[in-house]
């Protein structure tokens, strides 16, 4: 049995929530700059550059990569075999409430939805996914999330004789509809299966991959690669000026699902693609 004290868990979170918020991952930032040998659009190598030019000053200076510091999303996965000494969900939030307030990080949760939209002044509550695994660690994703490409993101509950067919003109009009709103280039999340509510957590979850990677069936990652090319022949391009550069990556999760459903959720990330994660 391995012991952590509730303090690490607040300090790995703040640590996270700030290096997620300055600092582009690699595999986001090659992939742009690969994107740049086959645009042929002035205007799309000038928006792609710039998305480039502000991923090198953010880190350099370590300031938002986004004025939209975004929901803070956390999952974590806790060991079997491990004790927490203190309160979890206390500490998680403590360490969202001193990132955004330390790294000077734009407040943008109100308390309430419809009525008064109060906003809390401190970016909680976070928006937190437990889950147990075997062992001795606790890994901790950040992923802090605009408003804006969530803002186009969709769900469908789609009948089964839908198929592939059905799933692919799903995305396709959803990113059409979409268009520059975003901020593309894009990384698709796409979950298919389970039901109302895990199809978007799976969407969610899928935009956590590395870009570069596959889904490990054959099929649905030939369901990547095939959306892939046909939303980056959309045409809308990098921040919607044309161009070839639409999508970096389409990630699909797949679960199992009730005989008469095929849910199939869409959950769009703008090109600064922000998660961090850390194993305690």
């Amino acid at each position: 049995m391995k012991t952590i004290k509730s303090g690490c868990l607040t300090a790995a979170v703040k640590k996270l929530f700030l290096d997620a918020n300055f600092h582009l991952g690699a595999d986001v930032y090659n992939k742009m700059a690969q994107s740049l040998e086959n645009e042929t659009s002035e205007l799309a190598r000038e928006a792609i550059t710039i998305c480039l030019k502000n991923a090198d000053l953010a880190g350099q200076n370590n300031t938002p990569l986004c004025q939209d510091t975004g929901t803070a999303v956390i999952f974590i996965e806790i060991g079997q075999e491990v004790y927490i000494d203190g309160n979890i969900e206390d500490a998680l939030q403590k360490g969202v409430r001193e990132a955004y307030r330390d790294g000077c990080l734009r407040k943008s949760i109100v308390s309430e939805p419809v009525f008064e939209r109060k906003n809390t002044d401190d970016n909680t509550p976070a928006v937190i996914h437990y889950q147990i695994m075997p062992g001795t660690d606790i890994k901790i994703t950040a992923a802090p999330k605009g408003g804006g490409a969530e803002n186009m993101s969709k769900i469908f509950m789609l009948l089964p004789s839908a198929g592939r067919e059905g799933i692919v003109k799903c995305v396709r009009s959803t990113i059409m509809e979409a268009g520059g709103n975003p901020c593309p280039p894009l990384i698709i999340g796409l979950g298919i299966g389970g039901n109302f509510e895990t199809a978007p957590l799976l969407a969610k979850k899928a935009l956590l991959r590395e870009i570069g990677t596959r889904n490990r069936d054959m099929r649905y990652a030939r369901l990547e690669i095939d959306l892939e090319d046909i939303l980056n022949n959309t045409n809308i391009g990098p921040q919607g000026f044309g161009g070839k550069t639409t999508v970096l990556a389409v990630h699909v999760e797949f679960s199992s699902c009730h005989i008469a459903s095929l849910p199939v959720a869409i959950n769009i990330q703008c090109h600064s693609a922000r998660h961090k994660s850390i194993l305690l």
